[in-house]
């Protein structure tokens, strides 16, 4: 029984992925506009919900 070995060629590509960064900037616009509706939240419990009780 003999094995064959076969002579393949490997093609390496090398795929860059760019980033837009007019989509990473609204990304960022947005968690932070999260984040700080988040906080303004917080911020009026603690201010005028929780002194009432």
């Amino acid at each position: 029984m003999t094995v064959q070995h076969r002579n393949m060629e490997i093609e390496e590509r090398h795929v860059e992925k760019r980033i837009d960064s007019s989509q990473v900037a609204s990304t960022f616009i947005k968690y932070a506009a999260y984040v700080a509706i988040t906080l303004g939240i917080l911020y009026f419990l603690a201010q005028y919900v929780l002194p009432k009780f």
